[in-house]
């Protein structure tokens, strides 16, 4: 076993080096009948709130966004990571993803997930007593929405490079700020704006500012290609005096808040990526079902099937990448008061995982998206069928939270700088991996059992993902930062073990409690996406060892590469076929 955080809880990043047994994974089979309650209220909310007025949402009824989020508020759903004691409900991480999930209109999702999310959060997190009081309560009730201004003109990914400036006023009562930001969710009607300026030209400071601030404007709509219902608009500071007891955590310290709220973002885009592409395979079942071409529905030809079972494995794999890292950060937080410096903390240990999620189910939904579009054929096409609005919806989601780009450099990046302070072995493991490519091959012996021959092609990617790393790390050194073509197909490799071994775990829980048999879907889906997978990884690291290595070293490595990967392909054909059978009797996602 690998490195483990305290009470045995094992270490983010550590899924690379070391196996969990399957009970120690959460997955969505184990949700309470509290959880489950939830997700029917929220799916309710939806259907009969949300739903009906999708068309006045769209066409940006501001008044009728703020009535439903101050619905949302009356049945706890704006509270959820807000403690008790400042008016919410404080239930655990695991519903907060619940909740994500099943708010699936795009743009309204927008708009409760930026209040929720990282228009609330910063002062749940970082807020003093004082802080607290002030604006938590009539948060959590929907009363004052929340909105979040890191976003500049010429400071996007690049956050740290904001030109707003805070200065002193004389009489110390205020910071005068000055500058732009652009891209603001929730802008048009937010009352609290949690945004980002250099006091003195230098200092990255968190500020909270209301609405009424004298010289603080809100500028008009952008004209966005999809969540067209949610606001985005620029903000301007002129000289805006902002109390210094808006100050949100420390002078100087503001990168904290900002790199900690995007943890929690990314923890909970997943949620809401992966719940979108359960939503949009729904759509796409039931049109294949209805639509008749050459004397028969379109979900009974060979190709549609493996569209819909694609779709379907994906997005199981996306679920259980979620549920898993919702497990482990809350697993975190036991044992601990579950204060806003505890959350920061668990999210912090798995900010890896986060961003993985964040990636993987965000391209898991623009790749479903893109499918319906096509079963749909031309009517996909046409704006009063849902597919065109969901196809533009969906694009979002690669951009928000720190794009996909920023997330696949993070992912490696953050797990060099934990290996380099002795925080995760990652090193010692990739130096046995090099040794043991130098020993004679093992025979080739899988386990006994349901699905013993994937559990060795994890084990063998693993090997293979961290052997292509450690090549490229050794002959790079600390310039393996300007090597980012390399550090994203590293990223990559990174990503498909995660899924792999999630969906895989998954699967084991099942059948340990429920039998072969019930499980029977998992076991397809897991298959399937893994006997794709492998060919996948050996190929990103081929080009990482071609990138690092070139002749009789290269075709070494590569020979190495080969030795790990070496797999006997099975039938996909029919298990997706199995797969597609499932989900078009059941009329959606099924696992």
């Amino acid at each position: 076993m690998g490195e483990r955080t305290v009470a045995g809880i094992p270490a983010g990043g550590s899924f690379l080096i070391e196996t969990p047994e399957h009970g120690e994974v959460f997955t969505p089979e184990d949700f309470t009948e509290e959880h489950k309650m939830i997700a029917q209220t929220v799916r309710d909310f939806e259907e009969q709130e949300v739903l009906p007025n999708l068309e006045r949402l769209e066409h940006q009824d501001w008044e009728l966004t703020r009535t439903l989020l101050r619905k949302l508020g009356d049945l706890g759903l704006l509270g959820i990571d807000v403690p008790e004691e400042y008016g919410g409900s404080g239930l655990d991480k695991i519903t907060s993803l619940i909740v994500a999930e099943n708010m699936r209109s795009a743009s309204f999702s927008v708009s409760f997930g930026a209040h929720v999310g990282i228009g609330t959060l910063p002062i749940v997190f970082f807020g003093n007593e004082d802080q607290k009081r002030r604006y938590l309560p009539a948060m959590a009730r929907g009363e004052k929405i929340g909105a979040y201004a890191l976003t500049e003109p010429t400071a996007g990914s690049d956050a740290l490079a904001i030109r707003t400036r805070a200065t002193l006023s004389e009489d110390g009562k205020f910071y005068l700020l000055t500058g732009t930001k652009q891209f603001i969710t929730n802008a048009a009607f937010a009352d609290v704006f949690i945004t980002y300026a250099k006091v003195d030209g230098e200092k990255f400071t968190c500020f909270i500012v209301d609405r009424d601030t004298p010289g603080f404007t809100i500028g008009p709509e952008e004209k966005k290609m999809g969540i067209k219902g949610s606001s985005t608009a620029s903000l301007s500071f002129e000289g805006a005096k902002v109390p210094v007891e808006n100050v949100l955590g420390e002078v100087g310290r503001g990168h904290v808040v900002a790199f900690n709220i995007l943890n929690m973002g990314r923890f909970k885009l997943g949620a809401g990526c992966m719940g979108a592409s359960k939503a949009m395979l729904q759509e796409a079942v039931s049109y294949a079902k209805q639509r008749v071409q050459f004397g028969k529905p379109i979900c009974q030809f060979g190709l549609i099937q493996h569209k819909l079972a694609e779709m379907a494995i994906r997005t199981y794999m996306a679920e259980s990448m979620v549920y898993r890292t919702g497990g482990l950060v809350q697993r975190a937080l036991e044992g601990t008061q579950g204060k806003g410096e505890d959350v920061v903390r668990a999210l912090e240990e798995y900010a890896v995982e986060c961003s993985i999620n964040k990636v993987y189910a965000s391209e898991v939904l623009d790749y479903v998206v893109d499918e319906a579009v096509q079963i749909y054929g031309g009517y996909g096409f046409i704006e009063e069928y849902p597919t065109a609005r969901a196809y533009r919806d969906a694009r979002i989601n690669r951009i928000f939270e720190g794009t996909n780009e920023i997330n696949r450099l993070l992912i490696p990046g953050m797990l060099l700088r934990r290996a380099q302070r002795g925080r995760l072995p990652l090193f010692a493991a990739a130096q046995k991996i090099a040794e043991e490519l130098l020993a004679p091959a093992p025979a080739e012996v899988a386990g006994e059992g349901p699905l013993a021959e994937e559990r060795r092609l994890v084990e063998m990617a693993k090997k293979a993902t961290l052997f292509a790393s450690g090549v490229a790390v050794q002959k790079y050194m600390e310039g393996i930062e300007e090597q980012q073509e390399i550090l994203g197909w590293i990223a990559d490799m990174i990503m498909e073990v995660y899924a792999m071994e999630s969906g895989l775990l998954r699967a084991f829980k099942a059948i340990s409690r429920e039998g072969e048999a019930a499980a029977n879907q998992k076991i397809a889906m897991v298959r399937a996406y893994i006997y794709d997978a492998i060919p996948r990884i050996e190929q990103l690291g081929r080009q990482v060892l071609a990138a690092t290595e070139q002749g009789d070293t290269l075709r070494t490595q590569l020979a190495g590469l080969r030795r790990f990967l070496r797999y006997t392909p099975v039938n996909t054909v029919a298990l997706r076929r199995a797969i597609a059978e499932r989900v078009i009797a059941a009329g959606g996602y099924v696992a």
